[in-house]
């Protein structure tokens, strides 16, 4: 990642190495509903495949404007950094991460990021990438889980089925909020196919499905008191916790 660091940024990663887990239907319905309440949210889309970019391509020229970047092209006519460039105006970004990230791009795309979502849907293989993601988050990404910026997002669910019990009680034992859990709905294809997100089709015909999104940026918006809480817990946990002889006084008193 290029883009140079503003504390006003909501820069939103979406992360799985694994394709086909439904990273770029996160993106775009987040990015859709970021647009709808304003201001323009900027969507980068590192991945070759270029289905987040695709979708904006086919988005109603009426719909409210989403900036796009295709990260994963190189310009011959322009620096990395010009095109990876963020709109001064831009106070959400949303980025559609590839699949098989290296452990330098790891650290790239995660520097800065006030939220990384991983989704994950229900099944064996698809648990087992993503307990290979977190790891890589925590252990060669450092990231903080007292950061909380790290959240789950349970993708194309069937309630009362094994598979989706197995994803629960694998989800609950990482010890990561699982902030929403998105079902196996029709209604994230027909959007996709119309450039739009669920939040700009029929209230009535989505509710279920909006409601989960909702969720997620509600989640995401805390982001500034999330920053602001680990900053007290730092400043806590930096001040001495027993002054000069406090604690032979207490194990003394305490005999």
């Amino acid at each position: 990642m290029l883009t140079t660091p503003r504390n006003n940024l909501n820069k939103v990663l979406i992360l799985n190495p694994k394709g086909g887990c439904g990273k770029s239907t996160l993106a775009t319905n987040l990015a859709a509903r970021y647009a709808q309440t304003g201001p323009a949210p900027t969507m980068m889309d590192y991945d070759p495949q270029g289905s987040s970019m695709a979708w904006l391509e086919r988005r109603p020229g009426d719909s409210p404007k989403i900036h796009g970047i295709a990260a994963f092209k190189n310009s011959m006519h322009a620096t990395r950094s010009w095109q990876l460039r963020v709109p001064s105006e831009t106070v959400n970004l949303v980025i559609d991460s590839p699949a098989g990230v290296d452990h330098h791009d790891l650290r790239e795309l995660t520097r800065d990021a006030t939220s990384i979502l991983v989704p994950v849907l229900p099944s064996a293989m698809d648990i087992h990438a993503a307990s290979r993601c977190i790891a890589d988050l925590l252990l060669v990404a450092k990231i903080d889980r007292r950061d909380r910026k790290l959240a789950v997002v349970a993708n194309r669910t069937r309630k009362n089925t094994k598979s989706f019990a197995k994803l629960m009680r694998f989800l609950d034992s990482l010890g990561i909020p699982i902030i929403s859990v998105l079902r196996d709905s029709q209604n994230f294809v027909h959007a996709a196919e119309q450039g739009l997100g669920v939040c700009e089709m029929q209230p009535s015909r989505v509710k279920t499905d909006l409601e989960q999104i909702l969720r997620i940026v509600e989640w995401l918006d805390a982001w500034p008191e999330r920053r602001q809480d680990r900053a007290s817990v730092s400043n806590i946990e930096r001040k001495p916790r027993f002054g000069p002889g406090m604690l032979r006084r207490q194990t003394v008193g305490s005999v």
